[in-house]
């Protein structure tokens, strides 16, 4: 269930940072909120497990194999959103 947890708060944040990017566009250059995301979402979830592991006392194996759903769907939302963006600016 935490997992699950944590996927979706992963994508309310890349929600709120493509919401902030479309502010900072306002002013006619494009910023892409998914990229950037990515890399705080691998920090986020390195820091999530390392917790795991070091405080809660959670096996490190459990902990590897459950950053995958943790961090891959939400990056992989992302990537996609990425590139969709950046095919919208190239036309």
């Amino acid at each position: 269930m935490y997992i699950l947890v944590l996927i979706v708060v992963g994508h309310l944040v890349l929600a709120a940072c493509i919401f902030v990017a479309r502010l900072l566009s306002k002013g006619g250059r494009s910023v892409d909120g998914a990229r950037p995301f990515i890399w705080v979402w691998l920090i986020v979830s390195v820091a999530n497990g390392a917790v795991g592991v070091l405080q809660a006392g959670i096996p490190w194996w459990h902990e590897a194999l459950a950053f995958f759903p943790r961090f891959g769907l939400p990056a992989a939302v992302a990537w996609y959103l990425s590139r969709r963006h950046r095919a919208k600016t190239t036309e």
